[in-house]
């Protein structure tokens, strides 16, 4: 009976470790293209800018939709049982949602260009997206660490100064 329940639990924390792993790296995947696209400016509305967007776009929309289902829903759900990780939610998750609205804003805008970018607005509205995303990532990372018992790492991180 011990080792079902000690079997379960090491089954389920192998399952959400699996999960923050695939978080992380379309997380990485999503900033990757993040940057691709800052490279870009000053935004001209041609067809590589309007490809690099929409590849941006579904990326964010992938990364906020599996950071939901494959973390905040753990949580929400009672899934989680330790009390550390229930408070650091209950003070994380508010700040989490809101920078939802700006990731959900951000995609409403130029989801759809289909070739036809009004980019006199999207550098502003990208370096607001960047500051939201970086408060969810660092919120993001202090729950896989409370987690995980460790800080996540891309696995392709390239120094700043390149």
């Amino acid at each position: 009976m011990l080792n079902e329940g000690l079997n379960s639990n090491v089954e389920r924390r192998s399952r959400s470790h699996s999960l923050i792993q695939e978080l992380v790296a379309t997380r990485n995947q999503m900033l990757a293209l993040f940057t691709q696209l800052a490279e870009l400016k000053p935004f001209v509305p041609d067809e590589g800018t309007c490809e690099v967007l929409q590849e941006f776009c579904e990326t964010l929309v992938d990364y906020t939709l599996q950071a939901h289902l494959n973390l905040y829903r753990y949580l929400e759900e009672k899934l989680e049982k330790r009390k550390r990780v229930l408070d650091l939610a209950e003070l994380t998750y508010p700040r989490i949602l809101a920078t939802t609205e700006i990731i959900s804003n951000f995609n409403d805008q130029y989801e759809e260009i289909n070739g036809d970018l009004d980019a006199s607005h999207l550098e502003q509205d990208l370096s607001r997206l960047g500051e939201a995303l970086a408060i969810r990532i660092e919120l993001e990372d202090q729950l896989i660490e409370i987690l995980t018992h460790r800080i996540p790492v891309a696995d392709n991180a390239q120094p700043l100064n390149s």
